[in-house]
């Protein structure tokens, strides 16, 4: 009887943690791995192999019997799929990997808005949205004259951008001041 429960929770754990997952792919899906980025490893029955990290500037973390593992423009699916590839056969027979997202890197806004800054990314943001973030427009902003550079571009690539564009990690958003 004792078996019979422990497979039961071993069984609600794997499909608690497989429907959690895939609701976390479904937000990560296009989202690449950068310096500033936290996010969880979990093994499933394995505490030793669980790891909580911010990716730093170089783009690696050091994983227990894998080493070095160069992350940055993976996707937290990517990254799973690595891991648990890399723990099967010599280290563990079906390892069941987990990673998730603990905080984005910020995305920037500078200008016309009441607190300028670095603000931390999340899934959807929209350029409405991290305006609210900033505290709004002040009296003098351009509204139609939003600029956008995306991480890792230079100034001159900046593109304008509506209310309802998309922001990403690492982006700077520019509210200029307007004349009228």
């Amino acid at each position: 009887m004792q078996k019979l429960i422990v497979r039961v929770q071993n069984w609600l754990y794997m499909l608690a943690s497989v429907l959690c997952f895939s609701a976390s792919v479904d937000a990560n899906d296009d989202y690449r791995l950068a310096a500033g980025d936290s996010f969880r490893v979990s093994v499933y029955g394995e505490p030793e192999l669980n790891m909580e990290t911010r990716l730093a500037n170089d783009g690696f973390i050091r994983y227990p019997f894998l080493g070095e593992i160069e992350v940055r423009g993976l996707t937290v699916n990517q990254l799973q799929l690595h891991i648990q590839n890399g723990l099967k056969g010599d280290y563990l027979v079906d390892p069941m990997v987990q990673v998730t997202m603990v905080e984005y890197r910020p995305f920037f806004i500078n200008g016309e808005v009441a607190r300028p800054g670095a603000y931390p990314y999340q899934p959807g943001l929209t350029v409405n949205r991290a305006i609210t973030l900033a505290g709004g427009f002040t009296e003098r902003a351009g509204k139609s004259k939003i600029t956008i550079q995306a991480e890792k571009t230079s100034p001159e690539q900046r593109q304008r951008v509506s209310l309802e564009d998309k922001v990403s990690a690492g982006d700077v958003l520019n509210i200029p001041q307007s004349f009228f």
